[in-house]
């Protein structure tokens, strides 16, 4: 007895992989990095918490640059915005020199931990921050989130491709000018 097996449909015919929206990709950023402070808390190795906390600074890493490149830029020029993104990348230098205390450090006790727990508090703010006030004002503007989140996307598999190249040093945009002396 024959059996018809349905040939393959060509590649030109198959169903397009799903286009990422961008806010959806930082959304799953923002997941992810909250799961990660909930496992550090959690834990009571110091093996365990310092592969958390390298997974926790490449992650915040790769997200603030991503945001800061890409999606920062697209949204301060749709809304012509003047709070929002500058509020916005001020808190990601501070996230950047909670990073530079605690990435590639042995957690050694109560101030450490007391460390992390600040941090993952103060992305917090900035999660909801941006959860509650600029995306659902990106949103609203005629802002492509498949093309920004293609772009996202394809920047972040560059910078976990090559970590070296994760900026470290806060934006431009969040130093303030120096001021000369009159």
């Amino acid at each position: 007895m024959a059996t018809s097996k349905t040939p393959k449909k060509p590649a030109t015919e198959r169903a397009a992989p799903r286009k990422p929206d961008a806010i959806a990709l930082l959304k799953e950023d923002h997941q992810k990095v909250s799961a990660l402070f909930e496992q550090y808390g959690k834990s009571r190795s110091a093996s365990k918490k310092q592969s958390i906390v390298a997974d926790i600074c490449r992650e915040l890493s790769i997200h603030a640059t991503v945001e800061e490149e890409i999606f920062y830029p697209a949204v301060k020029a749709a809304l012509k915005d003047k709070e929002l993104v500058p509020e916005a990348t001020i808190e990601h230098a501070t996230i950047k020199e909670f990073i530079a205390k605690v990435d590639g450090k042995v957690p050694d006790g109560e101030m450490f931990d007391a460390h992390i727990q600040v941090m993952g508090e103060y992305v917090k703010h900035h999660v909801k921050e941006e959860q509650t006030e600029m995306f659902p004002k990106a949103r609203k503007t005629n802002l492509d989130m498949l093309e920004l989140g293609q772009r996202i996307l394809d920047r972040k598999q560059e910078l976990m491709a090559d970590p070296e190249s994760i900026p470290k040093e806060p934006s431009a945009l969040a130093k303030l000018p120096e001021h000369e002396s009159v």
